[in-house]
């Protein structure tokens, strides 16, 4: 197994303090939002082997991957998903609110990639909406306290919720999503929301902002949101939404077409290798929002908190229904026996609590190795693993 040196991103939402403390290294100051363990082409792992021949050299992932695809992720994830590894695990740091957000299925993520290809849409270019022609389900599971958004709201909840903040310009649709049915509430009132009169929709956010702060407890989240984007409209959209605090342990499963948001904590995310995301807003960047109208889901959900299965084994799995990604986590106890993760996929071990080893490697919390497809994987040791992999 490889030892696995990864990428930190200084997106501007990061917490300067949450992954250097994790990582027992010193804050540089500096938003550190994410750090990624993969083989993405936007910031490979990058890992140290010795061939035959050669001295030691450090080598992208992506790369060691293209060179021998079936060595490193066995055939039959290759023969299921193709020559690449087939998600993306991440730590992800919130310290202030992400961008409220929706992914397309596959077919969706086919179609939409698709036809930017033939409208010679540049792949860079700021309106692009689709990165690629991949599904992006995604699982976050929380290391700290984590509070987000999750899924619609019942439409009277969501009236409800707007009628306590007093606000006289969130009456229409507080109207609105008591005179119709669900799904044609939803889908009138958000657009609504989204096509609304900028300086109009100023002034509602600024009004529901201090509502918000003024009532405290459930509806803080929204005036920290406005703090951090005064007048988008997705801080009124995200009164549509479950609000969702998890402790840890905990996890919540984003599948395609429901909207989220996360707002601040420590989680480990993984979720299939794409770059495809719809904004609703608590953003600067494009908002595409007859695509995104297309894309969304326009259903009332729970937010359906998950919490790990355990097995004999020690291994507690979180259970989702999409092959591309597997996440389980182990505690390991003082004396007890190592644990065989020997598998015929490709898998990544994350510690982010003690010092257990994997295999010969010692490990602190922030570490991370990659074990290739049939290689030998013992864990052993004090502390915790999440374990990455696929169903093939």
């Amino acid at each position: 197994m490889d030892r696995l040196s990864n990428t930190v991103r200084p997106y501007a939402w990061g917490s300067t303090t949450a992954i250097p403390n994790l990582l027992g290294v010193a804050p540089t100051g500096e938003p550190q939002a994410e750090m990624w363990m993969g083989a993405h082409p936007g910031a490979p792992s990058r890992i140290t082997r010795t061939g035959t021949d050669t001295a030691p050299a450090e080598q992208a992932l992506t790369d060691v991957i293209a060179a021998d695809p079936a060595r490193e992720l066995g055939r039959p994830a290759v023969e299921k998903f193709g020559p690449r590894l087939p998600f993306l695990l991440k730590l992800l740091a919130a310290g202030a609110p992400l961008s409220l957000q929706v992914h397309p299925d596959l077919a969706q993520a086919q179609e939409g990639y698709a036809d930017e290809e033939r409208r010679s849409v540049p792949i860079d270019a700021p309106h692009r909406v689709y990165k690629d022609a991949n599904h992006k389900p995604e699982l976050i599971c929380a290391l700290t306290p984590f509070d987000g958004l999750c899924g619609f709201r019942r439409p009277v909840e969501a009236a409800e919720a707007m009628e306590a903040l007093g606000v006289d310009s969130l009456k229409p649709y507080a109207d609105l999503l008591r005179a119709h049915p669900e799904e044609a509430a939803l889908r009138e009132v958000l657009t609504a929301i989204l096509t609304a009169d900028p300086a109009q929709m100023a002034e509602t956010v600024t009004a529901v902002a201090a509502a918000a702060e003024r009532i405290g407890g459930s509806y803080a989240p929204y005036a920290r949101a406005a703090h951090h984007f005064p007048g988008d409209a997705g801080v009124v959209a995200a009164l549509l939404l479950n609000y969702v605090q998890l402790q840890p342990g905990e996890a919540l499963f984003l599948d395609a077409g429901v909207p989220h948001a996360y707002f601040g904590g420590l989680g480990v995310e993984i979720m299939a290798n794409s770059d495809n995301v719809l904004r609703c807003g608590l953003t600067p960047k494009h908002i595409d929002v007859p695509e995104l109208l297309r894309i969304v889901r326009f259903e009332a959900t729970d937010a359906g908190i998950l919490r790990p299965e355990a097995s004999p084994s020690g291994e507690e799995l979180y259970e989702t229904p999409v092959d591309e990604f597997r996440l389980s986590r182990f505690d390991l106890s003082p004396g007890a026996a190592p644990v065989d993760l020997t598998a015929a996929t490709p898998q990544i071990l994350l510690c982010t609590a003690g010092a257990p080893k994997a295999g010969e490697l010692g490990l602190v919390p922030g570490d991370s190795v990659f074990v290739p497809a049939g290689e030998k994987a013992e864990v052993s040791g004090t502390g915790t693993l999440f374990r990455a992999t696929v169903v093939a």
